[in-house]
């Protein structure tokens, strides 16, 4: 089964965490193996620029390596840390952003024979939908990630975030009304 073999039991991850503090190559192969697509879905799911998801996914994978070299590495879970350090480093990609706005222009726009109206328009809608996504808390943001950029069940969700399943679906239901109100908004001022 495809999930069991993206999600290993809390005995394997601790036992591959082991061979990873060993710098054992293979071990690093297969933690990037797991959970490089995962990771990359979380922070797709937060940030809107395909080029800045890829780095910050990488980022992620080297934080770990170094962590790894340093001996600072996770004691008990390497998927909880890597998520921790994803949401850290989407928070800090926000934090740089605000104090450093730089506006995009993309080959696509200006293409021969490309259509700039409709790429502008698609664009426009990414960035209301980021823009509604941000104004939510980080818990609701985490939530969404999770459960629509994961796939993840109510109660992995849950699982991973020490809540209950209860707290989860509250969350995700304020994050979902939230957004479509934020959204509504947009809507009608760009009418």
């Amino acid at each position: 089964m495809e999930r069991s073999r993206q999600n290993p039991t809390p005995q394997e991850e601790l036992r591959l965490l082991n061979r990873a503090r060993a710098l054992d190559e293979e071990a690093l192969i297969r933690i990037h193996d797991l959970y490089y697509r995962p990771i990359f879905r979380y922070v797709a799911f937060r940030v809107a620029d395909q080029a800045t998801t890829e780095d910050i996914t990488s980022e992620v994978f080297t934080r770990l390596l170094s962590a790894l070299r340093e001996k600072s590495a996770p004691q008990k879970t390497i998927r909880g840390w890597l998520y921790g350090t994803a949401a850290n480093l989407v928070k800090e990609y926000y934090r740089h952003k605000k104090n450093h706005p730089e506006v995009e222009l993309t080959a696509d726009m200006s293409r021969p024979g490309g259509e700039p109206g409709r790429e502008l328009d698609r664009k426009l809608e990414d960035e209301h939908l980021y823009a509604a996504l941000k104004t939510l808390t980080d818990e609701q943001q985490n939530v969404l990630a999770l459960r629509f950029g994961n796939g993840w069940s109510i109660a992995e969700t849950a699982d991973h975030l020490g809540k209950s399943q209860a707290a989860v679906k509250m969350l995700q239901a304020r994050a979902v009304s939230a957004l479509a109100k934020t959204m509504g908004q947009e809507t009608g001022r760009l009418s």
